[in-house]
């Protein structure tokens, strides 16, 4: 009889392989019984995941931030003056568009027959005003010498009259003429002692008249001499002339156009020196100021400038702002040549700062820190911004890690998991 089967069991070894399920069992439950602790523990908090692959991250650091303005613009002159009618008349243009003229070259006529009649008509005055004086001063000689004559006239009679009176007094002591006489001898010597001073008074009185007459005829043609010259110098400017050297740049009105005064003729382009002119805009203006620092770019090659004049008008929201910048031949400059600039509003050292990007405006004042595979929301507080970079004022310490992408996926989610 048999009892059992027992004597047909075979004992089999376990292979290595079966040894290691046991522990792998083991340690995987161990894993999920953790998980699940986890999620019970932080179900509260974590409410939903976001793939990292969507999420753009970077991390706070401490440096230089550099507040600037980037803005657009083009090379031009840094003089090219406006050429203006001088007077009423008709222009003539001598010159045309790109052509190469040099200081002081007549690049433009006026025709104006009222200011060179007025001209010839001052120079006709002015010549009569000299003859005036030449006949002034002949006879201021005349005079002179007629009064010189009645002074040697006055002095021949005061010798006579003094000859006289020693005569009489010869004869009154011999008592040859009678006392009457020798009194009428002695009234003639002093009638002629005063036709005499008289005569002297007479002659400085009339040189001083001649003397104040001719010296007014003089004023009077010095006085019509400036006033020809004045004449001569606006006829003189009747020839436009170019005040540098350089090339014409536009004409500003037509050939043989009748000009009032002050109208715009035509520029001239100074080729020797450029500035940058750029368009700032508008919300910057305040902050602009002369001599910052400006950065041009032509191309790859860069150049630091510095503002050198600011408009005080806002056209199409914008400011218009000069830029002079060192120069030399390499760097092949053109008129109207575009540029792209960066103007530094202000340098800042020990700054705690991160990469710019869309949380700055999606999140408003909060962002996520990533730490692992959670990112966590955080209340912030930002500053001054740069192109690539803005200030953490708040709410951050360097070696922090930020989504710094939309933060409109989060929902403002307390945390969420990154997957």
């Amino acid at each position: 009889m048999i009892k059992d089967t027992s004597g047909q069991d075979t004992l089999l070894v376990p292979s290595t392989a079966k040894r290691l399920k046991l522990p792998l069992i083991i340690g995987g439950c161990t894993l999920l019984v953790s998980a699940l602790v986890w999620a019970s523990f932080s179900s509260d908090k974590v409410s939903q995941s976001i793939s990292r692959s969507e999420l753009t991250t970077a991390t706070l650091h401490v440096g230089t931030l550099t507040r600037d303005v980037a803005t657009t613009g083009k090379i031009v002159a840094a003089n090219a003056p406006i050429l203006y009618s001088t007077e009423e008349g008709t222009v003539t243009l001598l010159s045309n568009p790109g052509d190469n003229v040099a200081r002081g070259d007549v690049v433009a006529k006026l025709d104006s027959p009222r200011l060179t009649n007025a001209l010839e008509q001052a120079q006709s005055v002015l010549a009569g005003m000299q003859s005036a004086l030449e006949r002034a001063k002949l006879d201021a000689r005349r005079s002179q010498l007629q009064a010189n004559q009645t002074l040697d006239m006055a002095k021949v009679d005061l010798e006579a009259a003094e000859r006289e009176r020693r005569r009489g007094e010869l004869l009154i002591q011999s008592k040859l003429i009678g006392q009457i006489d020798y009194e009428k001898g002695k009234d003639d010597l002093h009638k002629a002692k005063l036709k005499f001073e008289h005569a002297l008074q007479e002659v400085a009185l009339t040189k001083d008249t001649l003397t104040f007459e001719v010296k007014n005829k003089a004023l009077e043609v010095e006085r019509q001499q400036l006033a020809v010259r004045e004449l001569e110098r606006q006829v003189e400017a009747l020839n436009i002339k170019a005040p540098v050297n350089g090339i014409i740049g536009n004409w500003l009105t037509e050939q043989k156009n009748h000009l009032s005064a002050n109208q715009p003729i035509l520029t001239v382009v100074d080729l020797s020196a450029y500035e940058a002119e750029l368009a700032v805009p508008e919300s910057y203006a305040d902050e602009l100021g002369l001599g910052m620092e400006v950065e041009l770019s032509f191309g790859e090659v860069k150049l630091i400038g510095k503002l050198s004049s600011i408009s005080p008008e806002v056209r199409n929201r914008e400011v218009t702002a000069r830029v002079q910048f060192t120069q030399n031949d390499s760097l092949k400059l053109r008129q109207n040549q575009r540029i792209s600039a960066r103007v530094l509003l202000e340098h800042r050292d020990n700054v705690l700062m991160v990469k710019r990007g869309a949380f700055m405006t999606s999140g408003g004042d909060e962002v996520y820190q990533v730490e692992g595979d959670i990112a966590t929301r955080r209340q912030i507080k930002l500053g001054s911004t740069s192109m690539s970079q803005v200030e953490v004022v708040e709410g951050g310490k360097a070696s922090d890690v930020w989504v710094i992408s939309s933060v409109e996926p989060f929902n403002h989610a307390e945390q969420v998991k990154i997957h």
